[in-house]
């Protein structure tokens, strides 16, 4: 069985996420959801489960979407552990993807503004009528982001 569910958000912690949420604005075209969030105290610790927390960040609505879609939920903790290496194929969340109209611009795009290349532009075939042009790039943070265009 299963219970009435209805997607909301995805939640990416920052090193800054002040920088990391411009970086999709600019780049995905990302819109700010007010308010801000500023987090501390009993009630924070408690749902989090650390000490002395303090938990800042935004919402941002995702591109293709209006009034109450899903967001790209950007937060920077304090205290914070350090950043793993990145890698794409770790077990958990892998990466956030985007449908675009010319991967290859859109990987100049965010080179341009700070993310890294991960792997090469392919193209696969998924089926005798569809193929599918990607690759993976990170933001300036080194999150996983891929670039697809369907035809």
């Amino acid at each position: 069985m299963s219970i009435k569910a209805k997607y909301v958000h995805t939640n990416l912690i920052a090193e800054d996420w002040k920088k990391l949420a411009g970086f999709y604005v600019e780049v995905f075209g990302c819109k700010t959801v007010p308010p801000e969030r500023d987090f501390k105290g009993k009630s924070i610790e408690a749902g989090t489960g650390i000490l002395d927390v303090h938990l800042q960040g935004v919402h941002l609505r995702l591109p293709g979407f209006q009034g109450n879609g899903p967001t790209l939920e950007i937060f920077s903790y304090s205290p914070q552990e350090d950043r793993q290496k990145t890698i794409i194929n770790k077990p958990g969340y892998g990466h956030i993807a985007f449908q675009v109209d010319d991967v290859f611009k859109t990987k100049e795009i965010v080179l341009q503004n700070g993310g890294r290349e991960v792997g090469e532009i392919v193209t696969l075939q998924v089926s005798p009528n569809s193929k599918v042009t990607w690759c993976y790039v990170t933001d300036p943070e080194g999150n996983v982001i891929e670039l697809q265009n369907w035809s």
